[in-house]
Protein backbone atom coordinates (compact mmCIF):
# COMPACT_ATOMS: atom_id res chain seq x y z
CA UNK A 1 0.00 0.00 0.00
CA UNK A 2 1.55 3.40 -1.29
CA UNK A 3 1.40 6.74 0.94
CA UNK A 4 -1.51 8.52 1.09
CA UNK A 5 -1.95 11.50 -1.69
CA UNK A 6 0.60 14.61 -0.53
CA UNK A 7 -0.80 18.06 -0.64
CA UNK A 8 0.37 20.07 -2.87
CA UNK A 9 3.89 20.34 -2.51
CA UNK A 10 7.44 21.20 -4.05
CA UNK A 11 10.37 19.40 -3.82
CA UNK A 12 13.37 20.76 -1.94
CA UNK A 13 16.13 17.68 -0.92
CA UNK A 14 16.65 14.45 -2.47
CA UNK A 15 18.78 11.95 -0.70
CA UNK A 16 19.31 8.25 -2.37
CA UNK A 17 21.00 5.39 -0.98
CA UNK A 18 21.55 2.19 -3.26
CA UNK A 19 22.48 -0.96 -1.57
CA UNK A 20 23.86 -4.22 -2.95
CA UNK A 21 25.62 -7.82 -2.78
CA UNK A 22 27.82 -9.37 -4.06
CA UNK A 23 29.02 -13.06 -4.20
CA UNK A 24 32.69 -13.17 -5.00
CA UNK A 25 34.74 -16.02 -6.88
CA UNK A 26 36.78 -16.24 -3.68
CA UNK A 27 34.27 -17.06 -1.39
CA UNK A 28 33.85 -13.72 0.21
CA UNK A 29 31.26 -11.69 -0.27
CA UNK A 30 31.14 -7.72 -0.98
CA UNK A 31 28.29 -5.31 0.62
CA UNK A 32 28.28 -1.89 -1.24
CA UNK A 33 26.62 1.10 -0.70
CA UNK A 34 26.42 4.44 -2.19
CA UNK A 35 24.42 7.36 -0.88
CA UNK A 36 24.23 10.71 -2.67
CA UNK A 37 22.69 14.56 -1.19
CA UNK A 38 21.31 16.38 -4.08
CA UNK A 39 18.63 19.46 -4.44
CA UNK A 40 16.43 20.44 -7.37
CA UNK A 41 18.38 24.09 -7.10
CA UNK A 42 21.46 25.94 -6.91
CA UNK A 43 22.97 27.55 -3.88
CA UNK A 44 26.38 28.72 -2.19
CA UNK A 45 28.75 27.08 -0.94
CA UNK A 46 31.52 28.66 1.21
CA UNK A 47 34.06 25.69 0.34
CA UNK A 48 33.30 24.94 -2.96
CA UNK A 49 32.25 27.96 -4.41
CA UNK A 50 28.21 27.15 -6.09
CA UNK A 51 27.00 23.93 -6.30
CA UNK A 52 24.61 22.88 -9.45
CA UNK A 53 20.91 21.76 -9.16
CA UNK A 54 20.91 18.13 -9.05
CA UNK A 55 24.60 18.30 -8.41
CA UNK A 56 25.66 16.05 -5.41
CA UNK A 57 26.34 17.86 -1.65
CA UNK A 58 27.21 14.11 -1.07
CA UNK A 59 28.28 11.25 -3.13
CA UNK A 60 29.80 8.36 -1.12
CA UNK A 61 30.58 4.89 -1.91
CA UNK A 62 31.58 1.74 1.13
CA UNK A 63 31.97 -1.76 -0.15
CA UNK A 64 32.78 -4.14 2.63
CA UNK A 65 34.01 -7.64 2.31
CA UNK A 66 32.99 -10.25 4.36
CA UNK A 67 32.82 -14.01 4.71
CA UNK A 68 30.14 -16.14 5.83
CA UNK A 69 30.41 -15.55 9.47
CA UNK A 70 29.85 -12.17 8.98
CA UNK A 71 33.50 -10.82 9.34
CA UNK A 72 34.79 -8.07 7.92
CA UNK A 73 37.68 -8.60 5.91
CA UNK A 74 37.97 -5.60 4.09
CA UNK A 75 36.45 -2.12 3.59
CA UNK A 76 36.97 0.71 1.27
CA UNK A 77 35.34 4.15 1.99
CA UNK A 78 35.47 6.81 -1.01
CA UNK A 79 34.09 10.80 -0.33
CA UNK A 80 33.30 11.66 -3.81
CA UNK A 81 31.54 15.30 -2.70
CA UNK A 82 31.33 16.56 0.46
CA UNK A 83 29.96 20.14 1.47
CA UNK A 84 33.84 20.64 3.34
CA UNK A 85 36.83 20.17 1.94
CA UNK A 86 38.18 18.28 4.56
CA UNK A 87 35.33 15.85 4.34
CA UNK A 88 37.65 13.56 2.66
CA UNK A 89 40.29 13.16 5.04
CA UNK A 90 38.31 10.60 7.43
CA UNK A 91 38.00 8.08 5.07
CA UNK A 92 40.98 6.14 6.12
CA UNK A 93 39.99 5.73 9.57
CA UNK A 94 37.53 3.48 8.43
CA UNK A 95 40.05 0.92 8.24
CA UNK A 96 39.07 0.69 12.13
CA UNK A 97 36.33 -1.11 10.78
CA UNK A 98 38.13 -4.38 9.56
CA UNK A 99 38.16 -7.23 11.98
CA UNK A 100 34.67 -6.50 13.46
CA UNK A 101 31.69 -8.96 12.91
CA UNK A 102 28.03 -8.14 11.64
CA UNK A 103 25.80 -8.89 14.27
CA UNK A 104 23.97 -8.27 17.38
CA UNK A 105 25.39 -4.81 18.87
CA UNK A 106 26.75 -3.69 15.17
CA UNK A 107 25.47 -0.41 15.87
CA UNK A 108 27.48 0.27 18.87
CA UNK A 109 30.75 -1.66 17.80
CA UNK A 110 30.78 1.03 14.60
CA UNK A 111 30.13 3.89 17.08
CA UNK A 112 33.32 2.73 19.37
CA UNK A 113 35.42 2.74 16.20
CA UNK A 114 34.15 5.26 13.96
CA UNK A 115 31.65 7.32 15.97
CA UNK A 116 32.02 11.16 16.36
CA UNK A 117 35.45 13.01 15.66
CA UNK A 118 36.77 9.30 14.28
CA UNK A 119 34.28 9.47 11.57
CA UNK A 120 31.72 10.76 9.37
CA UNK A 121 28.04 10.82 10.18
CA UNK A 122 26.87 9.14 6.93
CA UNK A 123 29.44 6.68 6.07
CA UNK A 124 28.27 5.31 9.32
CA UNK A 125 24.80 5.75 8.34
CA UNK A 126 25.50 3.80 5.95
CA UNK A 127 27.46 1.05 7.22
CA UNK A 128 24.39 0.47 10.07
CA UNK A 129 22.22 -0.01 7.26
CA UNK A 130 24.42 -2.44 5.62
CA UNK A 131 23.77 -4.85 8.29
CA UNK A 132 20.44 -6.02 7.04
CA UNK A 133 21.56 -5.97 3.21
CA UNK A 134 24.65 -8.31 4.35
CA UNK A 135 22.04 -10.49 5.87
CA UNK A 136 19.80 -10.59 2.80
CA UNK A 137 22.67 -11.30 0.41
CA UNK A 138 23.86 -14.05 2.55
CA UNK A 139 21.28 -16.07 3.85
CA UNK A 140 19.85 -17.80 0.98
CA UNK A 141 22.88 -19.85 0.51
CA UNK A 142 23.60 -20.04 3.95
CA UNK A 143 20.14 -21.91 4.69
CA UNK A 144 21.23 -24.03 1.67
CA UNK A 145 23.71 -24.96 3.42
CA UNK A 146 22.39 -25.86 6.77
CA UNK A 147 19.58 -28.02 4.91
CA UNK A 148 21.99 -30.02 3.09
CA UNK A 149 24.29 -30.73 5.81
CA UNK A 150 24.62 -34.33 7.46
CA UNK A 151 24.39 -34.67 9.81
CA UNK A 152 21.86 -32.05 10.72
CA UNK A 153 23.37 -29.30 12.24
CA UNK A 154 22.58 -28.61 16.05
CA UNK A 155 20.64 -25.48 15.90
CA UNK A 156 21.65 -22.52 16.84
CA UNK A 157 20.24 -19.00 17.82
CA UNK A 158 18.76 -17.48 15.17
CA UNK A 159 20.15 -13.68 14.70
CA UNK A 160 17.42 -12.08 13.19
CA UNK A 161 15.85 -13.44 16.40
CA UNK A 162 14.26 -10.54 18.80
CA UNK A 163 15.70 -8.16 16.28
CA UNK A 164 12.47 -6.64 16.02
CA UNK A 165 8.72 -7.05 16.63
CA UNK A 166 8.18 -9.67 13.79
CA UNK A 167 11.29 -11.95 14.99
CA UNK A 168 10.06 -11.52 18.79
CA UNK A 169 11.11 -14.71 20.17
CA UNK A 170 7.42 -15.21 21.82
CA UNK A 171 5.92 -14.26 18.45
CA UNK A 172 4.17 -16.38 15.64
CA UNK A 173 7.46 -16.22 13.22
CA UNK A 174 9.69 -17.69 16.16
CA UNK A 175 7.17 -20.53 17.00
CA UNK A 176 6.57 -21.36 12.82
CA UNK A 177 10.22 -20.96 11.83
CA UNK A 178 12.41 -21.57 14.79
CA UNK A 179 10.28 -23.49 17.19
CA UNK A 180 13.21 -24.62 19.45
CA UNK A 181 13.74 -20.92 20.23
CA UNK A 182 10.46 -19.73 20.74
CA UNK A 183 9.49 -18.85 24.17
CA UNK A 184 5.90 -18.24 23.88
CA UNK A 185 2.85 -20.59 25.24
CA UNK A 186 3.03 -23.86 22.85
CA UNK A 187 0.13 -24.61 23.87
CA UNK A 188 -1.60 -21.53 23.11
CA UNK A 189 0.45 -21.35 19.40
CA UNK A 190 -0.89 -24.64 19.03
CA UNK A 191 -4.86 -23.99 20.18
CA UNK A 192 -4.24 -20.60 18.05
CA UNK A 193 -3.51 -22.21 14.89
CA UNK A 194 -6.17 -24.54 15.61
CA UNK A 195 -8.45 -21.86 15.96
CA UNK A 196 -7.18 -20.60 12.35
CA UNK A 197 -7.98 -23.66 10.55
CA UNK A 198 -11.14 -24.86 12.06
CA UNK A 199 -12.83 -21.05 12.36
CA UNK A 200 -13.24 -22.21 16.08
CA UNK A 201 -13.53 -19.53 18.67
CA UNK A 202 -13.12 -21.28 21.55
CA UNK A 203 -10.63 -19.64 24.18
CA UNK A 204 -7.43 -21.84 25.82
CA UNK A 205 -8.52 -22.63 28.89
CA UNK A 206 -12.56 -23.46 28.56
Amino acid sequence: MALSPAVERELQHTRRFDFKGFARKDGLWDIEGHMTDTKPYGFPNDFRGYIEADEPLHDMWIRLTIDEEFLVHAIEAVTDAGPYQICPAITPNFQKVVGLRIGPGWRQKLRGKVGGVEGCTHLVEMLTAMATVAYQTLYPTLAKKRRESSPPEKPSKPPLLDSCHTFRSDGEVARTSWPAFYTGDKKTGDKETGDKETGNKETVGE
